[in-house]
């Protein structure tokens, strides 16, 4: 058995360029550098550099004395969130939550983004696209709001059933319907914009494959389901494990709006539950420990996920 080794070498009379040095790259790619350098600059500062901010979990920190004076208390926060009702309760609630957006707005944008796919008339599907892009770029203050004024005691679906004759509905408040409020609030605003990523990766499928699927006799589900889902299944797996890494960061200022409306024991999650002990009591020792532990899950998460994805034979976050 011979090997068949080929070496690029450059036609008669064409001389091989030399490397370019590291300095001359950088200076032929300054204007590049330069755009890139204020995200590099955001995410040193308000990422990396505080994570040093996580020595507050080990101390009973007290501003006045900063972080170099304030009293080491080792694993007392720890000890204290483990056995703290309202820590628990938190936990319960951002689980909860973080399950029903996993279940019903995960594949929300998937099955949008084939929606929009399969609609022939470009000037029909830009403009579905605006329309459904707009909501991302609305406050949560303005979102919440256009849902009081639709769901609310006094608003126009109660205004319809009061014209009907029918008794009004609880919606806003409801600690019953919250949490299903919340994921429909979620999926309004931002289902559309989540469909980028999914367009982009259904415009990479062959279609080719669409043609002798059609050739075979396939009809739309087979087609959606043998070509164009594991065509796009590295995309999926990828966003499934980075949504899992988010796991417990279900979002604050949509529950902060909306948590004294319901009340804590239904609207409490863990990035409320850190603001209101950090800021508004000022044990911020406490709150840094509970956000600790938040990390640290989210870390063990994208771990197990991206070990699946290996087992499924996807690349994941990072190789193997």
């Amino acid at each position: 058995m011979t090997t068949q080794i080929t070496v690029d070498v450059a036609p008669p009379g064409v001389e091989t360029p030399p490397p370019q040095p590291r300095r001359s790259r950088a200076r032929a790619d300054r204007v590049l550098l330069l755009l890139a350098a204020p995200a590099l600059l955001y995410f040193l500062v308000f990422h990396y550099g505080s994570l040093f901010g996580n020595a507050l979990a080990f101390q009973e920190y007290v501003p006045f004395l900063g972080l170099r004076d304030s009293e080491w208390v080792g694993l007392a926060n720890f000890q204290r969130m483990v056995d703290d009702p309202g820590f628990w309760s938190a936990v319960g609630n951002t689980l909860l939550i973080a399950v029903l957006q996993l279940v019903f707005f995960f594949p929300a944008p998937l099955a949008l983004a084939l929606l929009l796919h399969s609609i022939v008339g470009d000037v029909l599907r830009r403009f579905v696209q605006s329309v459904v892009y707009l909501p991302h770029f609305l406050s949560w203050v303005i979102v919440i709001a256009l849902f009081q004024h639709m769901l609310g005691g006094a608003g126009v679906l109660n205004g319809w059933f009061s014209d009907l004759g029918i008794g009004g509905i609880s919606i806003i408040g409801n600690p019953d319907l919250y949490r299903p409020l919340v994921v429909v609030q979620l999926i309004w605003k931002e289902c559309g914009w989540a469909t980028i990523i999914f367009l982009a990766a259904l415009t990479q499928v062959d279609q080719q494959l669409y043609e002798a699927s059609a050739l075979d006799g396939a009809g739309w589900g087979r087609r959606l389901w043998h070509v164009t889902l594991p065509s796009i299944r590295a995309v999926i797996v990828l966003l499934l494990v980075l949504r899992l890494g988010e796991f417990l960061s279900i979002g604050f200022e949509q529950f902060f709006l909306q948590r004294q409306a319901v009340g804590p024991e239904v609207g409490e999650v863990l990035d409320t539950f850190v603001y209101f002990t950090g800021f508004a009591d000022g044990d911020f020792g406490y709150a840094a420990a509970v956000g600790l532990f938040k990390g640290v899950v989210g870390v063990a998460l994208i771990y197990a996920a991206n070990k699946i994805a290996h087992r499924l034979g996807e690349q994941g976050v990072y190789r193997r």
